[in-house]
């Protein structure tokens, strides 16, 4: 019989099982390299860490840091505007330091408990039905402090349990991360195709000689209700360059024919909510989209099509190029939301190519595309069963050998 207990994140640290503490604060003066990596909330997306932004605090401050230099396997929650995303530390072969809007837990008795079963729980209906009422506490931007950390309470199953629960979730979430690395590969191999085929232009042409620009449908929040339409939106496009179809908002408002995508149409992101410029100019296809009659384009979208006889394909080849994504991000404004300046899209100089050399890049990257569409499909399939499962095993209420028969009609 499994056995269950409710302790809280304090609880956890008293006992000596848990160490808990937010990020350095860091001066601009202390920053300096070689040095730590600072690791910020735009960093740390739903189970990655990224590890390319630009400022180091200087090796002059290591003491002054101390135990708030990251470890391998601590478990870090996003704390400050986009409260709740939760991502564990890797091995890596870098020092870092966490910045303060990130709160890290760092496991010290795994026998009470796994630092995956905390990642997952706090991913849980458990702590989101705390957090909600606690980082509503502010009028500013979302905010949970350290205290009202240290008071969340947690339904804590013996470890045993908590690692068969987390080897059920973790077989999807690795094979979702194996679907994303595929994603990647495919793009990686589009890009070298269209450099082979397309690298040596007979000149540079502006890309409004050879496609159209269409904005989306400017909306609102009454608009957003239960219909057979849906929103294509920013949350689309997922941070790897693939497509996620978690992105769609139904919508029963207004638009106009042109701002409708038609399965295998491109759209290019127009704005960005971070500074680091993830997604403003990147190009996506969307897929056919089963549960829905017809797709639009959100506002802060733009629809690409063909206004002459090139293929689709090879204007996704177009915009997948660094070249283009430069382009965009030279052309955006803003300081705490980016947008992509109007011209920015047509002005962009691609490559003049014979119609023969497009259709041939058109024909290798279509069962390309065609594989990207169903491994994206797979991966939505495999995050919905991850989510429908987790509440369920983490309260309890499900058993691990009922949730693996699940994983095997799933196939995984």
């Amino acid at each position: 019989m499994n056995v269950t207990r409710v302790v809280s994140i304090g609880d956890l640290v008293s006992a000596g099982v848990l160490q808990v503490g937010d990020g350095y604060r860091t001066k601009r003066a202390e920053h300096g390299h070689p040095g730590y990596r600072i690791i910020r909330v735009a960093d740390v997306m739903d189970d990655v860490v990224r590890l390319n932004g630009p400022d180091f605090v200087s090796d002059e401050y290591a003491t002054a840091i101390g135990g708030k230099a990251g470890q391998t396997g601590d478990v870090l929650l996003t704390t400050k505007g986009t409260v709740g995303r939760a991502a564990i530390l890797p091995e890596i072969d870098e020092r870092v330091v966490y910045s303060p809007q990130l709160c890290y837990f760092r496991v010290l008795e795994d026998e009470a408990i796994t630092p995956r079963f905390l990642r997952y729980w706090f991913s849980s209906t458990e702590f989101w039905g705390q957090a909600v009422d606690r980082m509503n506490n502010t009028d500013m931007a979302a905010y949970i402090n350290l205290a009202d950390i240290r008071s969340l309470k947690l339904t804590l199953p013996e470890v045993s349990e908590q690692r068969a629960v987390t080897e059920v979730l973790g077989a999807l979430d690795d094979k979702i991360a194996a679907n994303s690395r595929l994603i990647a590969k495919v793009g990686e191999v589009l890009e070298a195709t269209f450099a082979l085929l397309c690298g040596q232009p007979d000149g540079m042409i502006p890309f409004s000689d050879i496609a159209t620009i269409t904005k989306g449908v400017s909306y609102r929040s009454a608009d957003l209700c239960d219909s057979s339409t849906a929103l294509v939106t920013l949350k689309s496009f997922d941070r790897n360059g693939g497509y996620s179809l978690r992105g769609l908002k139904e919508y029963s408002g207004p638009f106009k024919p042109a701002q409708q995508i038609a399965p295998g149409e491109l759209v290019v992101a127009q704005t960005d909510l971070t500074q680091a410029a993830e997604v403003v100019g990147r190009a996506v296809r969307v897929p056919r989209a089963s549960g829905y009659e017809r797709l639009v384009a959100s506002l802060d979208l733009a629809i690409v099509r063909p206004s002459q006889d090139s293929p689709v394909e090879f204007l996704l080849g177009v915009m997948l190029q660094g070249r283009f994504r430069a382009h965009c991000r030279s052309r955006t404004s803003g300081t705490t939301v980016l947008h992509l300046a109007s011209d920015a899209i047509p002005s962009f100089q691609a490559p003049l190519v014979s119609q023969d050399i497009q259709e041939n890049y058109a024909a290798v990257a279509r069962p390309m595309l065609q594989l990207r569409d169903s491994l994206e499909y797979e991966m939505d399939s495999l995050a919905s069963t991850r989510d429908a499962l987790l509440p369920q095993l983490i309260s309890g209420m499900l058993r691990v050998k009922d949730a693996e028969k699940v994983l095997e009609v799933a196939g995984v």
